[in-house]
């Protein structure tokens, strides 16, 4: 479900104090029920999902990524050199030194995303090309019912009118096919997840 910025924006995360020049664009709550410590299982979750490149389920949400790393290649915006720690500085450089000291997260292999740091309650990891410098934030939320859920937000910073423009124009395929495919994927895996979860 779609929740409004607030959500995101409203609540004391460490992320503010390192990309406040950065939008939040997208905040979802997660279908991922679970109890006050559980992030850590939806954090190893999304991690080996972005190490083994899913990009979300369905064939609406397959042919939008397909389109978009062939535009990808096709106009470089890809490239290494364009990334985290070559064009753009890493948020890492930016961290307090209580996060800096702490756990950065998962190692997210090859992808294009960076963990740059994790707390009990939140995850975020970065990523940039030439179109953007973005991050996904996963929190952990009290779901109002007594128990509790993650919830995802994506910040991003355009790199200029290209950056921008991008962003535009991928809107409608992001609500229409990616979004949609990927909370259901999310929730999916989470639930057969769950046992393994309850024995460890």
């Amino acid at each position: 479900m779609r929740l409004p910025r607030t959500a995101h924006t409203d609540r004391p995360w460490r992320i503010h104090e390192i990309a406040d020049d950065f939008t939040v664009e997208d905040v979802w709550a997660l279908p991922t029920p679970g109890g006050p410590d559980d992030l850590v299982w939806l954090v190893r979750q999304i991690a080996e999902g972005i190490r083994s490149g899913v990009n979300g389920e369905g064939p609406v949400s397959r042919v939008l990524f397909a389109v978009r790393w062939k535009l990808g290649a096709l106009l470089g915006w890809d490239k290494s050199g364009t990334g985290i720690s070559t064009r753009l500085p890493s948020l890492r450089d930016r961290l307090p030194a209580d996060l800096r000291e702490g756990p950065q997260g998962p190692d997210l292999g090859s992808s294009p995303f960076t963990s740059i740091y994790q707390r009990d309650d939140e995850w975020a990891a970065e990523m940039g090309n030439k179109t953007v410098h973005a991050v996904m934030h996963i929190g952990w939320v009290p779901d109002g019912s007594g128990g509790y859920r993650g919830q995802m937000a994506v910040l991003v910073k355009p790199n200029g009118p290209l950056g921008t423009l991008y962003m535009a124009a991928i809107k409608p395929f992001r609500y229409i096919g990616v979004y949609p495919a990927l909370m259901r994927s999310i929730g999916r895996e989470w639930q057969a997840n769950a046992a393994g979860r309850s024995v460890r």
